[in-house]
């Protein structure tokens, strides 16, 4: 399986093509638009999620609730567009209207800088479009599609935030997929420590008042993939590592780390491997998950335990300092709309792009070209995997 998305943050739509997706596999919108519901929600979002209602528009690969095989096509329409056509046209504008909008203080922090010498736009407003944040619609809704191929495999998985402007929740070392969702779901931080929640919204509200942002830590779990996916034999082979790079290719993540991740650094070898058991019924097990499901860059057969960190969002209230790009002399960066925090929402990113490098994965590794193949497939190694 492979996507690619395009489109810009105030253009028309955004659009995703996904390709490899085997026939057969019920598809929900209503499930899909679900996610993209709880990607624009959170404490701390700004403006923008109140103009869009993001609906996503199926218009290939799809016929009467079932996957054909054939690329997929997904839309979701910017409804802002209608105030941006002029500034966003594809046609060519008068000469006075290629300076609506235009951008030329860069951001510390964006892209819009490096973007700018990199292209060689003039006008910054090139590279924020696209730069934005808005790309990781496509892939929650890409994400939402994956996740749907999971559930046909008994795959569950769940996201929520663990840390949101130095306030870190209390979250037990052995937790469910099943008991994260049902307590990020009534959160309005996506947080499963209820005992916090006032706090970090009073923080979100401070530093909103502040003019700034702040940012946080996310984890991803999943249970029952199948072990030996990925592999030890090259390095671009290992599942763990595909993962990382997906999850810092969200905008804004900064780092990531499996099971205990960096605590590895401060413990000794006796209290970061997990312990190997066998029962009849169940076969091979871990005694703990401190590597997070992970041995040899592969899946072992126990829940995959993933976070990332993400930064402060660059687009600050209060700008700082920056160099304009045509007179190079010394000004207050650009805003562009923004949120004090998107941590919340990241948390749901980041369990759609790790539920989409999970399900190409399998669909890598299984024979995959019908629903009916894959499930064959899937059971008989997990089959095999317990008689071993």
């Amino acid at each position: 399986m492979r996507y690619l998305t395009a489109g810009e943050s105030h253009g028309p739509q955004l659009t995703a093509i996904i390709e490899g997706v085997p026939a057969g596999i019920a598809v929900s919108v209503e499930g899909i638009n679900q996610e993209l519901a709880k990607r624009q929600g959170g404490y701390g979002r700004g403006g923008r999620m109140k103009i869009e209602k993001d609906q996503v528009q199926i218009t290939s690969g799809i016929r009467h609730g079932k996957t054909l095989g054939s690329p997929i096509t997904m839309i979701v329409e910017n409804r802002d567009w209608k105030n941006w056509q002029t500034v966003m046209s594809v046609e060519e504008v008068a000469e006075k209207d290629t300076q609506l909008r235009k951008v030329t203080k860069p951001r510390p922090g964006h892209a819009d800088l490096v973007g700018g010498m990199k292209y060689q736009h003039r006008d910054l407003r090139n590279i924020l479009e696209r730069s934005s944040a808005r790309e990781t619609t496509m892939r929650v809704a890409v994400g939402a599609l994956a996740k749907q191929i999971l559930q046909a495999l008994d795959i569950e998985i769940a996201s929520h935030v663990v840390n949101l402007g130095g306030i870190t929740a209390d979250v037990p070392e052995v937790i469910s997929v099943k008991e994260i969702q049902a307590a990020a779901a009534v959160s309005e931080v996506n947080m499963i420590d209820p005992s916090i929640e006032e706090a970090v919204k009073t923080e979100i509200d401070e530093t909103k008042k502040a003019g700034n942002t702040i940012g946080g830590v996310v984890e991803v779990r999943l249970e029952n993939v199948p072990a030996g996916l990925g592999s030890y034999v090259q390095w671009d082979r290992k599942l763990d590592g595909k993962i990382a790079q997906a999850i810092v290719s969200i905008n804004a993540f900064k780092g990531v780390e499996f099971g205990i991740g960096f605590e590895a650094a401060n413990r000794p070898g006796s209290e970061v491997m997990d312990e190997i058991v066998w029962e009849q019924a169940e076969g091979y097990s871990r005694t703990s998950n401190h590597l997070g499901g992970f041995e040899g860059g592969m899946t072992n057969g126990e829940q995959i335990i993933v976070r990332g960190v993400m930064k402060p969002i660059p687009t600050l209230y209060k700008p700082l300092m920056s160099v304009d790009i045509d007179t190079k002399e010394p000004y207050k960066a650009s805003v562009e709309r923004s949120d004090s925090t998107a941590v919340p929402a990241a948390a749901i990113v980041a369990e759609n792009v790790v539920a989409t490098v999970i399900a190409t994965e399998i669909l890598e590794q299984f024979q995959a070209d019908n629903l009916a193949d894959l499930l064959k497939s899937v059971n008989d190694t997990r089959q095999q995997h317990l008689e071993f």
